[in-house]
């Protein structure tokens, strides 16, 4: 098999349950699991033995051992110098399985000055020098003389993305679906406005996290949304009786590292609001926002997944881009939408923007099924624990005490509280002038929780009306590991000074 066609298989959300069964056999069968519920693909190569061991925080003897047993009983095959592969041939009773399906690899089926937005501790950027650049340019060039690709193209998006797409959610985020409920989008942004577009209609009243995403926030404005919002708190999330207990019609969240505070919900958490939107025939829109760079704890599932599990698929939109573990200037997203679902999203799609530029879809194709986007992604995942351990101890060491750090160790994010009388807003242009770039908590508050704008030398204040304490959000994923220490005393001074 060669690696045009070679599918890798990424650990993702694989999770031992640390019970008082032998680690052994746990990971024999999270592994069977995987391959049963057509997660895996057939022929997909695994971890290395000595990977998935550091990636579980395992001994390397207890992979080898349950590889060996899972090769013994027909589910993998070893291949000398290669490593270990999902059977083609599996055993009998595994083509008797009750959740046989489709396979889901198969392929039938505020504004910013220019020259500050990717400034050090600016939110949302990877790190960009990192990237691989010059081999990203040979998959372009492969297709930059295909005549075919020149004229109009499926509005839906690429087939080879599609296909590839599905086999990678299937194994690093257990989403189950087909490349047929894959529509390819300009940025999760044009996935959240047809999303929002296809379940809901003027005044329908839908529940968002705040503070939360601001630009989910600035869709709904325009359509004329009534927000509900669900107040998120430090280290604990929002309140899921609150949920529970609500009539609206959709809901939208951040599940694996909700943004900007942090916190992350469990599968028990998962299943409730699943739960209460298949009761009520209600939608949850699920923004996997970071989900690839998880350093606490290993990756739960997909809301999209447990719901298919639990046969609530129907009710949920699963949204992703490649911004954060490609770069921002690609500007692709995808979303996941239940079957009927598919023709009326893929009609305001077509209404709003049309097809999306297709020799970057091929081109992308390619990078995640030869391999490169896992293999960058598990780079950029050691490199960001790094940043994150090297963000939080210079904190600790240059603020002494003065601020704390309330977000999980998760993305590429930190976020700051302080119950200081240092005003957001000051700190923010004081690093500005620094040429560093953070970002106030009041900038992810709905403007309904906010007070009307007054003027303060020339800056809007926007403070908001409900918290007790100030808050910035630091993003580390663009700066150089090097530069961290200093820009984090530089802020460490400037902070100092307000507070004088």
């Amino acid at each position: 098999m060669d690696g045009s066609s070679l599918a890798f298989i990424d650990s993702g959300d694989l999770a031992l349950k640390r019970d008082t069964s032998p680690l052994q056999e746990q990971l024999f069968h999270a592994i069977r699991d995987k391959i049963v519920n057509h997660l895996w693909p057939l022929g997909g190569k695994l971890p290395s033995t000595r990977k998935l061991a550091g990636e579980l925080s395992i001994s390397r003897n207890t992979v080898i051992a349950a590889y060996e047993q899972l090769v013994a009983e027909g589910y993998l095959e070893s291949r000398v110098g290669s490593g270990f592969f999902v059977s083609v041939d599996l055993p009998e009773h595994y083509l008797h399985s009750s959740k046989e399906g489709k396979e889901t690899g198969s392929a039938q089926s505020v504004r910013s000055e220019p020259s500050l937005i990717n400034q050090p501790f600016s939110p949302g950027v990877p790190d960009l020098a990192q990237f691989p650049i010059e081999k990203w340019q040979r998959f372009l060039q492969r297709h930059a003389s295909r005549v075919s690709l020149l004229g109009n193209q499926d509005v839906q998006g690429s087939l080879a993305l599609r296909t590839a797409l599905a086999q990678y959610l299937s194994t690093s985020r257990s989403v189950s679906c087909s490349p047929d409920q894959i529509i390819i989008t300009s940025g999760a942004q044009q996935a959240l406005y047809i999303a929002s577009s296809v379940v809901l209609q003027r005044n329908d009243s839908l529940l968002m996290e705040q503070p939360g995403y601001t630009q989910m926030s600035k869709v709904l404005n325009l359509k004329d949304i009534d927000v509900t919002p669900l107040s998120v708190e430090a280290r604990q999330g929002f309140d899921l009786q609150h949920v529970v207990s609500s009539e609206a019609k959709a809901l939208y969240i951040t599940p694996s590292n909700q943004y900007p505070m942090g916190t992350t919900l469990n599968t028990e958490q998962r299943i409730t609001l699943i739960q209460w939107a298949v009761e009520g025939k209600r939608w949850i829109i699920e923004d996997d926002y970071d989900s690839e760079f998880q350093f606490a704890h290993r990756p739960y599932a997909s809301l999209q997944g447990v719901a298919h599990d639990i046969g609530g698929a129907g009710q949920v939109i699963y949204i992703g881009s490649f911004s954060k573990v490609m770069f921002n200037g690609l500007r692709l997203g995808y979303m996941v939408v239940p079957e009927p679902l598919v023709a009326p999203c893929l009609a305001i799609k077509d209404a709003t923007a049309g097809d999306t530029p297709t020799h970057t879809q091929e081109a992308l194709a390619d990078f995640i099924r030869e391999g490169d986007l896992l293999r960058h992604i598990r780079k950029m995942r050691r490199l960001y624990q790094q940043k994150h351990q090297q963000v939080c101890q210079s904190i600790e060491r240059h603020f002494a005490g003065q601020v704390e750090v309330i977000s999980q160790a998760a993305g590429l994010h930190v976020t700051l509280r302080w119950h200081a009388k240092v005003d957001e807003d000051d700190f923010v242009e004081r690093a500005r002038q620094q040429g560093l770039v953070i970002r106030a908590m009041n900038y992810y508050e709905d403007s309904a929780l906010k007070q009307d704008f007054t003027l303060k030398q020339g800056i809007a204040l926007k403070q908001s009306t409900s918290r007790k304490w100030g808050g910035v959000v630091l993003g580390f994923g663009n700066v150089a590991y090097d530069n961290i220490e200093p820009n984090i005393a530089k802020l460490a001074t400037i902070f100092g000074s307000l507070l004088r």
